[in-house]
């Protein structure tokens, strides 16, 4: 795989500072944030918000968007709203949950198509697709659960309502990314 996106440190603590400012206008029924015109967040790209509960690490919501063509600031700034109301997996956060909340952000290197035997845990995320169907899990994931590469693969195709063994099949394409993943209580890269 090419090398991934780099992202400095004080862009990593701008795009925190988006995203929990994108929530705040959201509940307040403001506009979002004024985005920057230039820099490293005002290239196109691409990113997941994921919002956990400090007190149980419970995750609230966690959305993202892959090959936009949209600023990197855009993108969290849109996610980070998305992750708040429209994971549908889980009730939409309330206003009151906004201090209690964690928000860790992915920012995430092209996409690659990618053997399933050369998939490292703990470095790629995946993307697995077959027909209309795609799944796709971040590279922090599989070390979250404890999965080897085998069950990577096979939770990315259940993400995407595939049965477990598609990623074997003739016509599955998996895709690998890496990712600059950090966070407001520490930095994780």
């Amino acid at each position: 795989m090419s090398g991934g996106r780099q992202l400095s440190a004080a862009g990593q603590g701008e795009l925190l500072s988006l995203a929990r400012e994108s929530l705040a206008a959201h509940f307040a029924g403001q506009p979002r944030p004024a985005l920057p015109a230039e820099g490293e967040l005002a290239a196109p790209g691409s990113a997941f918000v994921t919002l956990t509960r400090r007190s149980d690490h419970d995750l609230r919501g966690c959305i993202g968007f892959i090959e936009s063509g949209r600023t990197l600031a855009a993108v969290v700034a849109e996610a980070s709203v998305a992750a708040a109301t429209r994971d549908d997996r889980f009730a939409p956060v309330t206003e009151a949950e906004l201090p209690e909340l964690q928000i860790d952000i992915s920012v995430m290197g092209p996409l690659e198509p990618i053997d399933p035997e050369d998939v490292e845990v703990g470095v790629h995320g995946l993307v697995v697709q077959f027909g209309s169907r795609r799944g796709l899990l971040l590279p922090q994931v599989p070390l979250e659960h404890g999965w080897d590469r085998e069950q990577f693969l096979e939770w990315t195709c259940r993400k995407a309502g595939l049965p477990l063994d598609t990623w074997r099949k003739s016509g599955c394409t998996v895709q690998a990314f890496t990712a600059i993943v950090f966070g407001e209580d520490q930095t994780k890269d």
